[in-house]
């Protein structure tokens, strides 16, 4: 199976790496410490031999594919450090690069762009996918929780990347029916400026679980 690495051990890393785990990976978790993490990889919270846990350099050396689960805000400056180990792979951001307020989602920080055109550019060896950055955390790897089939978007220049990520999101739940490609790495700025809806939902309804969805 695929060496998958997760830069980010926080709610969306984790709960990635425990799915991707249980569907048969390797997975790595890149942290600012390597020994430690949040990651629940079992039902009963037994240790995973299939989850182990790196800093971020290594996690990036080390991996097929690499996932983007670290704050958008920063993830820019945070990635490029990382050119050399980065090249040749598929990097998937999921992320959304906000000015947060109040804990919630606040301005874009890249407006008239997005944080997955910036990576591209910045990273022209790496294959960039965005995906998954439309839903709370716990629809990424549960999408069938949700009454009404959601909607997960990808964008990116590279078709053979974007096939090999949509066999992922299948492996997370997602059914083909619901898997939108927008097309290149520009059509990520559409995706990432959904976020500004997400907190006037979040102040009303609670934190519950939500996609933002093409209804069909």
């Amino acid at each position: 199976m695929t060496s998958i690495g997760i830069l980010g051990t926080g709610r969306v890393g984790s709960g990635l790496a425990a799915k991707l785990a249980a569907t048969g990976h390797h997975v790595v978790l890149g942290g600012r410490s390597p020994t430690k993490g949040t990651a629940t990889p079992t039902p009963t919270g037994d240790a995973n031999p299939r989850i182990s846990f790196a800093d971020q350099r290594t996690t990036a050396r080390t991996a097929d594919i690499v996932i983007n689960a670290t704050p958008g805000d920063s993830a820019l400056d945070r990635l490029t450090e990382l050119r050399t180990e980065l090249a040749g792979k598929i990097l998937v951001d999921v992320s959304n690069a906000t000015r947060d307020v109040d804990g919630l989602p606040g301005d874009l920080c890249y407006p008239g762009s997005s944080l997955a055109e910036r990576l591209q550019a910045a990273l022209p060896d790496t294959r960039v996918v965005k995906t998954l950055n439309t839903m709370l955390f716990m629809v990424m790897t549960a999408p069938d929780i949700l009454a009404t089939p959601p909607t997960v978007y990808v964008s990116g220049d590279d078709e053979q990347a974007k096939k090999t990520v949509t066999g992922l999101l299948g492996e997370l739940g997602w059914q083909d029916a619901w898997i939108e490609d927008l097309g290149d790495i520009t059509t990520a700025r559409a995706t990432e400026a959904m976020i500004l809806v997400v907190p006037h939902i979040l102040r009303r309804r609670g934190f519950k679980p939500f996609a933002v969805s093409l209804a069909r």
